[in-house]
């Protein structure tokens, strides 16, 4: 009876968990539509990736992918029948035509989950026209020597070292075995000593066999020669010595570096308290370094990183501040102290204003008690009369 029991609770145990698998597998979700579009030419092999293989593939050890078109419940058959299959999880179609346009999902599933996700597809008609529309961008630095790639063909090489690949500039067919150009094994073309007349459209082209019948498979490659870069002597033309704040105050020093006609990408900026990184001296963030902007100005190169007080504190006082930059031409250090600025102060404002005050008012005083002692003397003068007053008049009668 024991080992029954012991039996029947496994067995139940096991339906409800393939109950719960088959339920979380039976709800899918959905991603929506892979942000990069697939561009084909008609008449060529073409191989559709599932984008979210890679993931299930690190995590599960057995993944069911399959596919249809958005407008159609069908699969897409697994076995190699049609002109359409899937194979190893991807779609391949032999050959692609304009009508194979448009939206395809692909559906992941394992035991226990389960998720979808669109890819357009657009195929265009093989002509020049199409070449600018259907390319791949890739850089070589100028007179330098670099590596044009044929892409995208690592489903039809497969283990095939002994590829063949024919490389184009603008239709004319390059000759790989000279100087400027060389053939490397496998799907690599290196151009030597590349020049701005280099730069253009590249197309490479490998032959692929299907059923009996040979198709070409091409790449438009975009090749952009981008001029060098140079690094000049980096200087810092700020800041000043010595910074004047107000304790409390919120404070922000730049610290301003010229390049000339340098780049400022390789260019290291930042900032120093006491020979230590600032995040690692203020963990608080108290004093951080600033947004790193780089500008030009009369086409000069600047970059300028600042170091902000938020707020200045009694302790900055007495630290050393430094601005360091280095490239791969110097490096420079400058330090600064902040200095605690001179308060305002009224007593010290009003001393000189009440000495001119004091002086003012005495001037005025004095004027106006000389001006009262003239006015009182006047008015002895007509109370008591002059002396001779009385006789003048009276020379006068005896005249007459």
């Amino acid at each position: 009876m024991f080992l029954l029991s012991v039996l029947i609770m496994g067995v139940s145990t096991f339906a409800v968990r393939s109950e719960e698998h088959m339920g979380a597998a039976g709800s899918c979700r959905f991603h929506g539509r892979h942000p990069k579009t697939r561009f084909q030419l008609e008449g060529e092999p073409l191989v559709l990736r599932c984008p979210q293989v890679l993931h299930w593939e690190s995590t599960s050890a057995h993944v069911n992918v399959t596919w249809h078109r958005n407008d159609s419940a069908a699969a897409v058959p697994g076995e190699e029948e049609s002109r359409v299959w899937v194979q190893d999880g991807a779609l391949w179609i032999v050959p692609a035509s304009r009508a194979d346009s448009g939206s395809y999902i692909c559906t992941t599933r394992n035991a226990s989950y389960c998720d979808k996700m669109s890819v357009e597809l657009r195929v265009f008609e093989k002509t020049d026209a199409s070449v600018p529309l259907i390319f791949y961008p890739q850089i070589i630095p100028l007179s330098a020597s670099g590596l044009l790639v044929c892409p995208d063909l690592s489903e039809f090489i497969g283990n095939n070292a002994d590829v063949k690949i024919q490389w184009y500039k603008d239709s004319v067919p390059l000759d790989q075995d000279n100087q400027k150009f060389l053939s490397v094994r496998g799907t690599r073309l290196l151009v030597n000593n590349v020049s701005m007349e280099d730069a253009g459209y590249y197309t490479c082209a490998m032959p692929y066999a299907h059923k009996g019948r040979q198709y070409n498979i091409t790449r438009n490659i975009k090749l952009q020669v981008k001029k060098r870069e140079e690094e000049t002597i980096p200087v810092i033309i700020s800041p000043h010595q010595t910074i004047s704040a107000s304790l409390g105050s919120r404070l922000t020093i730049p610290c301003k570096v010229f390049l000339g006609a340098g780049i400022h990408t390789t260019t290291l900026l930042w900032w120093t308290a006491n020979n230590t990184r600032i995040e690692d001296a203020y963990h608080g963030g108290r004093v951080t370094e600033g947004e790193r902007q780089a500008y030009s100005e009369n086409n000069e190169n600047y970059v300028e990183v600042p170091l902000i007080f938020d707020p200045v504190r009694r302790e900055d006082l007495h630290t050393d501040f430094r601005c360091v930059v280095r490239n791969t031409m110097s490096s420079q250090t400058l330090r600064t102290m902040v200095k605690e600025a001179a308060t305002f102060s009224w007593e010290i404002m009003l001393a000189p204003l009440s000495l001119i005050v004091l002086v003012l008012g005495g001037i005025w005083m004095h004027r106006r008690y000389k001006r009262r002692t003239g006015k009182a003397y006047g008015l002895m003068e007509l109370k008591t009369g002059h002396p001779d007053s009385q006789s003048y008049p009276s020379k006068i009668k005896e005249i007459k």
